[in-house]
């Protein structure tokens, strides 16, 4: 997460869930009665081209149809606004049904793959490419450049959130090094662009996959522990008994709530926020 005064969100991941994929008629009553003040967002998928500015956060995704849905991360951001009470910044890259994995199948062909000839033959998915990666970072670094390096207060990048692995359910067993690859690489473009070498130990936060859920994969379940056991900056959420819609993919409300809540407590136990959200 990273911001001004205090931090604006890295958030990435792939899939619907964080996406969004639960009606805004469902939101936490909390959250309907009292809206976002603080929480200001860089919101980027496919097709648009990054400036590198921030609105003030509602939850919605690119669809034609339906576009007022939340995921888990509205529910994180609600709870950091309660703590903080000033703004902070939220960098948010997804697109459905993504896979890291070059040889999963995939929304329109685009990835999160961090293999570096793949990468260097393709571009952002906002420039019209492939890359999900790609838009992230180049997200990331319009969002420095062109708000975060200005704000009279400075920024500072707190942690990467992230809940994705369904589409990769057929290659499950390479799961450990694709992750771990579009971890080092978030992190490494982070100490890059600022040059400060803290970032290269970014705060990894992510959810395990619902063992409801058709496209549960163990490999890429224990691929997420592993990283944890592996690397003391890496955390998970176990999402295991998860409530999913009647499709067997997409958390219900009950569920993204859960995640956002627990997702806010683990940067609570970081230091990053103040006081462990109530149950509701």
């Amino acid at each position: 997460i990273m911001s001004g005064d205090w931090s604006s969100d890295v958030c990435s991941s792939d899939l619907s869930n964080t996406d969004g994929r639960v009606l805004n008629e469902y939101l936490p009553d909390y959250i309907k009665n009292e809206p976002y003040k603080h929480c200001k967002w860089n919101y980027s998928s496919v097709d648009k081209k990054n400036t590198g500015h921030f609105e003030l956060f509602y939850p919605r995704i690119i669809n034609k149809n339906k576009p007022g849905r939340w995921a888990y991360d509205a529910v994180t951001y609600y709870w950091l606004e309660q703590a903080l009470e000033k703004d902070f910044y939220v960098i948010k890259t997804s697109l459905g049904g993504t896979a890291i994995n070059l040889s999963s199948k995939s929304t329109g062909g685009k990835y999160w793959s961090a293999d570096k000839d793949w990468l260097s033959e393709n571009k952002a998915t906002t420039d019209g490419g492939k890359s999900l990666l790609l838009s992230f970072t180049e997200n990331i670094n319009t969002s420095i450049d062109s708000t975060l390096s200005k704000l009279p207060e400075g920024y500072d990048i707190k942690a990467f959130l992230w809940h994705q692995g369904e589409s990769d359910c057929n290659r499950g067993d390479s799961y450990y090094n694709n992750l771990k690859q579009v971890i080092e690489y978030v992190r490494n473009f982070l100490y890059l662009k600022t040059g400060n070498k803290k970032y290269k130990k970014l705060p990894f936060i992510c959810g395990t996959i619902s063992h409801k859920n058709k496209r549960y994969d163990k490999n890429v379940e224990n691929a997420m522990y592993r990283l944890a056991n592996e690397d003391n900056n890496v955390f998970v959420i176990d999402m295991s008994d998860a409530e999913l819609q009647r499709d067997e993919l997409h958390f219900t409300e009950k569920s993204a709530e859960y995640l956002g809540v627990e997702m806010y407590n683990k940067l609570v136990e970081l230091g990053i926020a103040g006081k462990k959200a109530k149950k509701q």
